[in-house]
């Protein structure tokens, strides 16, 4: 038999800002998969919108309404909602960014950044890393991005922050292999999002952004998504420590 398991039944899913963009995507693919989802994210209403859409297709949805930054308040309500229940999946996909030039970047903007992408995503890794532990299984995805692979016109700490992210992954995929967890991370180009949304109504920038991607046009929400449960799922449990840069072939162009 050499087709593996796609499928996601009987597992715990926990995703980060999961109600808009490549977060929602992942969350509803988790649900078509079979599996169950905790979703966090700070705007209640988007919270319930994503709820009913996952009791739609046949499974079940909790939701935590908070700042990712409150990651022990998460923790908490995470504890209060699985009980007993191991966290099978975890994927850290909150994140923002700030497009200074390194010039102005100013402390405020390097805290809120810092923060958010990157601490969080470390100690609620640790949280699910522990809850795995016990179960001896388990997959972490972590959402970076190909700025944290090469270099991009501005935004540099958001780029700082997705390069951590890679270099956390390999870190903690070396650590817990031994406790049969795989820690993975997907590093998307442009897909329609709420943090690329006014950059996509400019057409100049479209053209600039397709001439350096070889497939010639912005990604499908649906091939994030896909990506994401192959790795959460058992076709994916012989990777660990790598990125898969899902980008339309954009970090191989040469000049």
């Amino acid at each position: 038999m050499y087709l593996p398991n796609f499928r996601l039944e009987h597992r715990l899913a926990v995703v980060t800002g999961g109600t808009k963009g490549i977060g929602r995507a992942i969350t509803l693919a988790f649900a078509e998969s079979g599996a169950d989802v905790i979703v966090i994210a700070r705007n209640s209403r988007e919270l319930d919108q994503v709820k009913t859409d996952v009791q739609e297709l046949g499974q079940q949805a909790f939701t935590i309404a908070e700042d990712i930054n409150h990651y022990k308040e998460i923790i908490r309500k995470v504890d209060e909602i699985r009980k007993d229940r191991s966290i099978d999946i975890w994927v850290n996909n909150a994140g923002m960014n700030i497009r200074s030039e390194a010039a102005s970047v100013s402390e405020e903007e390097w805290d809120q950044i810092i923060n958010t992408n990157m601490k969080s995503a470390f100690f609620l890794s640790q949280y699910a890393g522990r809850s795995m532990m016990e179960n001896r299984a388990g997959k972490i995805i972590n959402i970076s991005s190909v700025g944290g692979h090469t270099a991009l016109r501005t935004g540099v700490v958001y780029a700082m922050t997705k390069s951590a992210l890679i270099q956390m992954t390999k870190n903690l995929a070396l650590e817990w292999g031994k406790h049969n967890i795989n820690v993975n991370a997907i590093g998307p180009w442009y897909f329609p999002t709420s943090l690329t949304e006014k950059l996509l109504q400019d057409e100049e920038y479209v053209r600039d952004i397709l001439a350096r991607t070889p497939l010639n046009r912005i990604g499908k929400l649906e091939e994030l998504s896909g990506t994401a449960v192959f790795l959460a799922s058992d076709a994916g449990n012989y990777i660990t420590g790598q990125t898969l840069l899902v980008d339309g072939g954009m970090t191989i162009y040469g000049f």
